[in-house]
């Protein structure tokens, strides 16, 4: 028997699985035992992250705290961990993605700093916690945005202490700041400011979300392949991964926001329809919303599937996202 055959009927059960997700026996590959593996993965990250992040001891010691507060608050690192185990899916040791990990989420925090902001989304609460403007001031919460920008690049210098080649971490460099500027994440947002209150369409939506989410959960797939060693083709693949993914992962998160509550989102629910948000719902209604998430979260698990083994805790990690309540 061909050995492509398999992995095309793998990849056709993915299509059919309800709800977005692939088969449990294909993407979790062991269940509760690969589901543990996530877990214990995570937890190594957020172990290097706490040390790599500036100590709060070190002057000017509010913006420390206010950094360390902003970064480790208790998200779901989801950015991290596509780094980690794409870098995996591509045959490296997840540990020389770990620079480009932190990376990621501080790029991310930065982003959710501002954007709490009141000259942007005006939010009082975000993972459960009061937003950084609240607790330490609204200059500082810009400050505390700019010096986590910064240092992630600063991080990302450090690919090379962990064994990356440096035009490849030139490469990541490159990948990170495109990804974070004014075309793609923070673009995105612009995007979205100006949308407030206008009729929101299917196109406005995926042009908000595929650069204000999007940009940043593709480069993080693409930091890890380029930390394992990936080639172009693969490369180029789980940036189209990402890309799908980012996509749906929004798309889930409008639904979120219209259903859930503060103390199971960590930040207030509601709040998009109050402030007339380009969401995917309400351009499109509910129903149809869910349904474009299924697709696009069934073609990314899909295609990762297709990568093999290697990939079995990139493929349970985007069960997972698909699967998500907060």
């Amino acid at each position: 028997m061909s050995a492509v055959a398999p992995r095309a009927r793998a990849r056709r059960r993915a299509r059919r699985a309800p709800n977005g997700a692939v088969p449990r026996r294909l993407a979790l590959g062991g269940g509760a035992a690969a589901a543990g593996s996530l877990h214990r993965l995570r937890a190594e990250f957020e172990r290097y992250y706490a040390r790599a992040l500036p100590s709060a001891a070190i002057v000017p010691r509010r913006l420390h705290a206010a950094i360390r507060y902003s970064a480790l608050s208790p998200g779901k690192r989801v950015r991290a961990l596509l780094a980690l185990t794409a870098c995996e899916s591509v045959g490296g040791d997840w540990r020389r993605a770990l620079p480009a990990a932190v990376a990621v989420e501080c790029v991310h925090a930065f982003s959710l700093v501002h954007d709490d902001l009141p000259a942007m989304d005006d939010d009082d609460w975000r993972r459960g916690r009061i937003t950084t403007h609240k607790k330490y001031g609204e200059a500082m919460g810009v400050l505390a945005g700019d010096a986590l920008l910064a240092f992630a690049f600063e991080e990302l210098g450090r690919l090379a202490e962990h064994g990356v080649p440096a035009p490849r971490a030139l490469q990541a460099v490159r990948v990170l700041a495109r990804a974070s500027g004014s075309e793609q994440l923070v673009g995105g947002q612009v995007l979205d400011l100006e949308a407030e209150g206008r009729r929101a369409t299917g196109p406005r939506v995926r042009a908000i979300h595929r650069r204000k989410t999007g940009a940043l959960i593709a480069a993080a797939m693409v930091l890890g392949g380029i930390a394992g060693g990936g080639t172009a083709e693969r490369l180029e693949a789980l940036e189209r991964i990402g890309r799908e993914l980012g996509l749906a992962f929004q798309i889930h998160d409008d639904l979120l926001n219209r259903r859930s509550s503060l103390s199971r989102l960590g930040k207030r629910a509601g709040t998009d329809d109050q402030r007339g948000k380009a969401t995917f719902p309400r351009a499109v209604g509910e129903e149809r919303a869910r349904r474009e998430a299924q697709r696009l979260f069934r073609a990314a698990i899909g295609r990762i599937v297709g990568f093999g083994p290697r990939a079995t805790r990139l493929a349970r990690l985007a069960v997972a996202v698909a699967e998500r309540e907060r």
